[in-house]
């Protein structure tokens, strides 16, 4: 297989919450662009109007977001501007056609999603409406869909049934680490210090244990949940 071949012309990184994208695959998305590739962000949840968050962070949020696109090179930004923290709340129903919506729109030919077991449920409720948008009879053109893994959220599940984050696609970054913590440390307020796990150390430490199971010096893992070739 040619490394070329894991490069689509279009990607659509789908996240949660702003920083997830970077958390899981920030290195990734980088390399991506540096290789030509049109890079789309889909942000499904928002603090706006929303109990429990400060609606001061709201318009801080919005620009964190500005500033984190203009560092990646996103090609679009796209929003479902649904409820942060409550996306469990809502039918299923909505939040498929939501994202799918964007899907349909996007046309992407490479998807990244987060793992199904995360800890956070708002992970599990855009990894179950993902991949129902994206059944072959309704997105013939996405070719592949990746699981990326979420410090603080991956790494936290303690369900006795979930079988773990089991990595089968790793993606080497070494060129790249340095500039992914640069872009996660906009997101105010997101970072903490060592021994919380949103620190530079454990990303550091993250992407170094994935470099040492893919023989690399850094490297970001994936589950490959579906490849057409």
């Amino acid at each position: 297989m040619k490394a070329e071949s894991l490069f689509p012309a279009t990607i659509l990184v789908i996240a949660p919450h702003p920083d997830d994208e970077t958390l899981g695959c920030g290195g990734t998305i980088l390399k991506l662009k540096a290789k030509g590739a049109s890079v789309h962000w889909l942000i499904v949840t928002t603090m706006k109007d929303v109990s429990g968050f400060p609606q001061e962070r709201v318009p801080v949020r919005a620009e964190e977001i500005e500033s984190v696109q203009k560092a990646y090179g996103f090609d679009d930004v796209h929003h479902c501007s649904l409820p942060a923290a409550a996306l469990d709340t809502l039918a299923k129903g909505k939040l498929v056609d939501a994202i799918g919506a964007v899907i349909k729109y996007v046309k992407p030919d490479c998807i990244y999603i987060p793992y199904r077991n995360d800890v956070h449920s708002d992970h599990a409720a855009v990894f179950d409406a993902a991949i129902s948008a994206t059944k072959t009879f309704r997105a013939p053109f996405v070719k592949a869909i990746y699981a990326y893994e979420t410090l603080s959220e991956t790494d936290f599940c303690l369900r006795p049934d979930d079988p773990g984050f089991r990595p089968n696609l790793y993606e080497d970054i070494s060129d790249y680490l340095d500039q992914k913590i640069s872009i996660m440390s906009l997101f105010d307020g997101e970072m903490g210090m060592f021994p919380f796990p949103r620190s530079e150390e454990c990303l550091r430490a993250l992407a170094t244990l994935r470099g040492a199971q893919s023989n690399c010096l850094a490297a970001e893992a994936f589950m490959i949940l579906k490849e057409i070739r």
